[in-house]
């Protein structure tokens, strides 16, 4: 063992005889975080450089102001934002590493997972709920004074416009999206069949169009109505071409909307990248939902490489301050939300309800695994270790019942089959 020049000393003897004049607190005191016997426990990102997408529509927020903001660079995250045209161009980035993460709807991992709708089939995870609340129907305004937030009063112009051969059409942005299932929840529950995922046995013709697009086609009298995320319900109404419906919190209080997904190959080699991700999300969200911020969101959000609409249009909804366009206004308390009311935590039920949607629709060949792909996408275990590494206390899983503007009730403890089956107009396949 090598001596130290001091009294013949070794080097362990030298490092006792230190340790017992300094004490120990004093002499490891200097040392960094994450110090642990003669290693580090690094905890910083696998993959720092992260790439996120967003689509033009205010629910991509909380990733444009942690950005906007460092709360990414906070947890060693060097961030970019891109704009994707389309939630299909989004999907496929994510797909192929373009993106590390992604502004998705909540629907889309699940297809993705599954293969279905025509998608290359890709695994991805949900361990992150970016809001709730905050979308909307917008129909065109020569039905102002016609048909107000009950859809049965839509179905005798369904009705006549199916008898004449001309079909109305509906847009919605992505299939097996949440714009998707909140046009067909709203047509079906006023006794109109929007037909099944290619179309078969539909009063109405369904299409995709990406959220940036919608008003100016329905400027051009390409639709006679559509479901989409704001500022594009409010947009229209300024332009005078449509008017809203109904908000989707009024069809589903407090329903999910957009997540931040991952693909499940990126999670599993960078599980410190996916959390310092979420960690910078959750700061982002935080700061959102306190109402005084709102104003500089809107401002911040409506720039051109972000939402392009001005802030004036993205904010009343923002504040809850709802002009639906036709006569009708008032102020909601279930306003987007980006954290409070455990907005965040990836309910297990929400993607179980969401199958239950996909099976009614005939997306799917027959019963799905219920269990298995909601165990697969949305990963509560993520979210619970990333906001444990932080010191948040979230409300945690929660299996309670929830209910809808028509009346039914969703239980994800019941019989999920049974509830698929249940509704009067389906599209079911064996």
């Amino acid at each position: 063992m090598k001596m130290l020049p001091e009294a013949g000393l070794t080097r362990r003897e030298m490092i006792r005889k230190t340790t017992k004049a300094l004490g120990a607190s004093a002499l490891f005191s200097g040392l960094p975080a994450g110090w642990v016997g003669s290693a580090f426990a690094d905890d910083s990102p696998e993959v720092k450089d992260v790439n996120l997408g967003i689509i033009a529509l205010t629910d991509c927020s909380s990733i444009v102001i942690a950005h906007e903001k460092g709360l990414f660079k906070k947890y060693g995250i060097n961030s970019k934002v891109s704009k994707g045209a389309s939630w299909a161009a989004i999907r496929d980035s994510l797909s192929n590493g373009d993106l590390q993460a992604t502004h998705m709807l909540i629907g889309m991992p699940i297809a993705s997972t599954m293969g279905l709708g025509g998608a290359p089939k890709k695994p991805m995870i949900v361990p992150w709920l970016l809001n709730r609340n905050g979308q909307a129907i917008t129909l065109k305004k020569e039905l102002k004074g016609k048909v107000a937030a009950d859809p049965k009063a839509l179905k005798p112009f369904v009705d006549e416009a199916k008898a004449a051969g001309k079909p109305m059409t509906f847009a919605m942005t992505f299939p097996p999206g949440t714009h998707a299932m909140w046009m067909r929840y709203y047509l079906a529950a006023g006794g109109i069949h929007p037909g099944d995922a290619s179309g078969a046995g539909a009063d109405v013709s369904l299409i995709t169009i990406p959220p940036p697009q919608m008003v100016a086609n329905m400027k051009v009298g390409q639709m006679d109505g559509f479901c989409v995320g704001e500022p594009w319900n409010a947009r229209s109404i300024v332009d005078d071409i449509g008017f809203t419906s109904i908000t989707t919190q009024a069809i589903w209080k407090d329903h999910p909307e957009k997540v931040c997904a991952f693909t499940q190959e990126f999670a599993e080699k960078n599980p410190k990248t996916v959390k310092a991700v979420l960690k910078g999300l959750h700061e982002a969200s935080v700061w959102l939902d306190k109402m005084e911020n709102r104003e500089e969101q809107a401002s911040i959000v409506s720039a051109a490489t972000y939402i392009n609409c001005p802030p004036e249009i993205i904010l009343p909804r923002l504040q809850g301050k709802y002009d639906m366009g036709d006569g009708r206004r008032f102020r909601d308390p279930n306003y987007m939300t980006f954290s409070d009311r455990n907005c965040n935590y990836p309910q297990a039920k929400y993607g179980l309800w969401w199958l239950t949607q996909l099976r009614r629709w005939g997306f799917t060949p027959g019963a799905p695994d219920y269990a298995a792909v909601t165990k697969q996408v949305m990963r509560g275990d993520i979210y619970e270790e990333a906001m444990k590494e932080i010191g948040y206390a979230h409300g945690g899983a929660d299996d309670k019942p929830e209910s809808f503007f028509d009346g039914s009730v969703f239980d994800p403890k019941a019989d999920l089959e049974a509830y698929a089956a249940n509704f009067a107009i389906k599209s079911l396949k064996a």
